[in-house]
């Protein structure tokens, strides 16, 4: 099984998010699918088999699987289409949320994902205990989104990772107005044995959708602002957030 270990919204190695792809002629066993991701101990490892004209798309994480990854998805988009299928230029993923349709073109990949809801909940002591400073406001969908008051208590967050574990949602977002990007936010995900995501495709749907809102813009330049740092360019559309990134290849491994 031959395995691309690809750099996501990143056009420099060693930035960016890390995703393992294995692009299969056939499923193997689940359990061996959540044992190499396991391995590779990367937050994402992804797993497609073309159908038909389409590709099933799965992403593993250390801790099981979920229902959807952004930047694994990316990374998958970019091995088809500099490896599986050169220049195809166009990909659908059949996944657990649904269909994802990919375009490439100039060395960007846009992504084409459903929107989370801005259900908005009461900021409570758990929240603060979590990261350690009181948000200004709550939302919660699949995700948690905490917002503060400054970029600079986003650089600085030194988050509780036990006390995260109490909290709802499955990726914790805490997000602030940038200053040289529209929007800057880390991303924990204690629950999956991921620590911190450091560029998180399917939270910035829910992140892009509230700075839209709050800035009174459909286009959203996004920072996530990990150790590795990454950037999304966005843009809503109705129920649909369209976030593009680029990619860079790290490597590429026979396993198994």
């Amino acid at each position: 099984m031959r395995q691309y270990i690809v750099d996501a919204f990143t056009d420099e190695l060693f930035k960016g998010n890390t995703a393992a792809v294995c692009i299969l002629d056939r499923w193997i066993d689940d359990l061996l699918m959540q044992n190499v991701a396991k391995e590779n101990n990367f937050s994402e490892t992804a797993f497609a088999v073309k159908e038909g004209g389409a590709y099933h798309l799965r992403w593993f994480t250390p801790g099981g699987e979920i229902d959807f990854c952004g930047h694994a998805t990316l990374a998958a988009a970019y091995v088809i289409e500099n490896y599986t299928e050169p220049g195809c230029g166009e990909i659908k993923f059949h996944t657990m949320s649904g269909e994802i349709p990919v375009k490439a073109s100039g060395g960007l990949f846009e992504m084409d994902f459903p929107r989370y809801h801005l259900n908005e909940v009461a900021v409570t002591d758990k929240m603060t205990q979590a990261i350690g400073i009181r948000p200004l406001a709550a939302y919660l969908d699949r995700d948690l989104l905490l917002v503060v008051d400054s970029e600079e208590a986003v650089f600085n967050l030194n988050p509780n990772q036990l006390a995260m574990k109490e909290l709802d949602g499955l990726c914790i977002a805490v997000t602030a107005k940038g200053s040289q990007y529209d929007c800057v936010s880390r991303v924990f995900a204690p629950e999956l044995d991921v620590p911190e995501d450091p560029v998180t495709g399917s939270t910035h749907c829910m992140i892009v959708p509230y700075w839209a809102k709050r800035l009174n813009q459909n286009r959203i330049t996004a920072f996530q602002a990990s150790a590795r740092t990454g950037v999304l360019y966005a843009e809503l559309k109705d129920d649909r957030v369209k976030i593009s990134g680029k990619a860079v290849l790290f490597g590429i491994a026979d396993i198994l």
